[in-house]
């Protein structure tokens, strides 16, 4: 399973994005999920050493709808806003409170594949500065990241809203971005993937 997370508190740019990334790997015949931070209520780690001790996290939110998810998926999609130059606060806490997971079993994430998207207001707003955060997520908890390569994709796919849905639907070299990066996702997966 592929598990795409939309970082965004808004049902707009990158919702829109993400889903057209799991329509495309679903057409490859990939069983995929979704999940938004939208409307959810998902709090800040505390770092307060619970998850170390007890194997999990002590705060029940909705970050105990992913955590199955998470630990389930074979491969992962970070799918970004960028505020400020960076990824949104919500993109944020999900991976911080992976802690906990981690906490359980520190092997938890090892050999799944990651894949990112950022989507800016802006031509140049932070959007590779977004992926970089994930990617370092993404090596840090040893999952594997997987770009698009050279020419268009060099850490990811990357998108020009223009602050709006419609300017996003319109961003034919971002959409030339994902289509580069979900490919070279899903040959990886399709040959290095452990299958349970």
């Amino acid at each position: 399973m592929i598990l795409g997370i939309c970082g965004s508190p808004r049902k707009k740019a990158t919702e829109h994005v993400l889903r057209e990334a799991l329509k495309m790997l679903e057409e490859k015949g990939f069983e995929t999920q979704f999940f938004s931070v939208r409307d959810k209520n998902i709090g800040p780690c505390q770092h307060c050493d619970y998850c170390l001790k007890n194997k999990e996290c002590k705060f029940k939110d909705d970050m105990y709808e992913l955590y199955p998810l998470l630990r389930d998926a074979q491969g992962i999609i970070f799918a970004t806003p960028v505020y400020n130059g960076a990824l949104s606060a919500q993109t944020k806490v999900i991976m911080d409170r992976c802690r906990a997971l981690l906490a359980a079993d520190r092997n938890v994430f090892q050999y799944k594949a990651g894949m990112a998207i950022a989507v800016g207001g802006d031509r140049m707003g932070g959007q590779e500065l977004a992926i970089q955060q994930i990617i370092t997520f993404y090596v840090l908890n040893g999952i594997i990241p997987v770009s698009g390569g050279s020419f268009g994709a060099n850490l990811g796919a990357t998108f020009w809203s223009k602050d709006t849905l419609e300017g996003v639907k319109e961003d034919e070299e971002g959409f030339r971005s994902l289509s580069k990066t979900v490919k070279k996702f899903a040959k990886f997966l399709e040959k290095f993937a452990v299958k349970e």
